[in-house]
């Protein structure tokens, strides 16, 4: 079964859901810089973001809890509250899509979430956020 053009990127790193998934990314850490709750980053833009971008946001605080805990839980050595901020978002983000966007591949959130760490965090969390993200797909998708 082909997934939609409009429901994952073909190659990571490219195209508008790659771009959708940076901004959420963007907007999830000045929440978490600001301390301020998703829902006031979102209503403090001037324009609003295109629809997948909020779908992400919201959703992320919406299940903040329960995304918590699977990062909290698979990450074995590390507290939710130590890791880089960046790290932290990134796989809050990543997260929320293996739970709520069952239809996107799990290789496609994996892969996009690890070219987003090895593009904006540390050199060592592309194979971190890949490491615990396979951990909560196995518990979350089978």
């Amino acid at each position: 079964m082909a997934v939609p053009e409009d429901r994952a990127s073909a190659t990571p790193g490219e195209g508008p859901r790659h771009e959708a998934r940076e901004r959420a990314l963007a907007l999830l850490y000045e929440a978490e810089m600001k301390r301020v709750a998703l829902p006031e980053v979102l209503q403090a833009l001037t324009v609003a973001p295109d629809p997948f971008t909020a779908a992400l946001v919201e959703g992320v605080g919406a299940r903040a809890e329960h995304i918590d805990a699977l990062v909290d839980g698979a990450a074995k050595g590390w507290d939710i509250e130590r890791m880089p901020v960046l790290d932290r978002s990134i796989l809050r983000l990543a997260t929320y899509e293996l739970i709520a966007e069952v239809d996107v591949p799990v290789a496609v959130v994996i892969d996009e979430a690890v070219e987003l760490a090895k593009q904006y965090s540390t050199e060592f969390s592309g194979s971190f956020v890949n490491g615990v993200l396979s951990t909560i797909a196995r518990q979350v998708r089978g």
